[in-house]
């Protein structure tokens, strides 16, 4: 499969943030912490030189947790600023204002020096499509300020929000960059729905899954799909796999066959969602599969 997604308003929106930089204290990227290598747009680093950077290791929640550890020390160790979350849940949000306090602090101590006071820190908020930066928002502010949605592309414009006197954020909207040049990157990110469904072949996607989860996390399929009467066998072919998902969770068409352009759908939405277990697609440095199930 070839994998690739670059709409037009997606130029435009990237030379509206190189204009908006000017204006720009922080900094703050979105990644998700199944895939962080891979959900990281290469034109953010040159767009951010000279800011303060923090990321924001997003979906924590359902990705490996001794990986997310792994990650979290890979990029501090590049310089960056770094907190693992789940932006649905406004819990770790008192830890973010923390984090930027200090990633800005030498801002904040200039404008000091400088006798400006209450001057508030201004971050642009940036990542790839559907990596969560509008949940993010919202549960950071408190209240509805971004449209959200499990499609990307929803925020289309730039909105700035300010959230209290210390804080302002830039929302943007998520960009990919022109070429991918490995194609694994566009495997994951069209695993975890950065890359709109309706352009790729959903069922070769669902096999590609099937493939990889066997290196991640053996058991995995068999502990969601399988019983205790009839396992299911993970070791034959992905199409063989799929089918007998199909079987377990009635997808069957009138004829008795298996309806595998449904299991696939179930599938991509259980992996995504986590019902599958939590589970990384990345390692820092050589990208090496991991995970860890979870029952249920």
């Amino acid at each position: 499969m070839q994998f690739q997604w670059y709409p037009g308003h997606m130029t435009k929106a990237k030379r509206q943030m190189q204009e908006d930089i000017r204006l720009i204290d922080l900094v703050i990227e979105l990644v998700d912490a199944r895939i962080p290598y891979s959900s990281r747009n290469p034109d953010i680093d040159e767009l951010g030189k000279g800011k303060a950077r923090l990321i924001l290791m997003n979906k924590a929640d359902l990705a490996d947790a001794a990986a997310c550890e792994r990650w979290e020390r890979y990029f501090q160790d590049q310089g960056y600023h770094v907190v693992r979350l789940d932006a649905r849940n406004r819990a770790g949000m008192k830890r973010v204002t923390e984090v930027v306090m200090e990633a800005c602090r030498e801002k904040i101590e200039r404008d000091r020096r400088r006798g400006i006071k209450n001057r508030p820190v201004r971050a642009m908020v940036v990542g790839i499509p559907n990596v969560g930066k509008s949940t993010f928002i919202n549960s950071y502010a408190g209240r509805a300020c971004a449209k959200t949605g499990n499609k990307p592309g929803v925020t289309k414009g730039k909105q700035w929000i300010r959230l209290h006197k210390n804080v302002e954020l830039l929302d943007t909207p998520g960009i990919l960059w022109p070429k991918f040049e490995d194609q694994t990157v566009g495997l994951h990110l069209a695993l975890i729905g950065s890359i709109r469904d309706e352009i790729i072949n959903r069922e070769e996607l669902s096999l590609e899954l099937i493939a990889a989860l066997a290196k991640i996390c053996p058991g995995a399929l068999s502990g969601r799909y399988g019983t205790e009467e009839r396992p299911l066998e993970e070791k034959g072919e992905p199409a063989e796999v799929l089918g007998r998902i199909a079987e377990n969770r009635h997808c069957i068409k009138k004829g008795g066959e298996p309806d595998y352009a449904k299991a696939a759908e179930l599938l991509l939405e259980e992996f995504r969602s986590g019902k599958i277990g939590r589970i990384t697609l990345e390692e820092p440095g050589d990208r090496t599969y991991r995970g860890e199930q979870t029952n249920g």
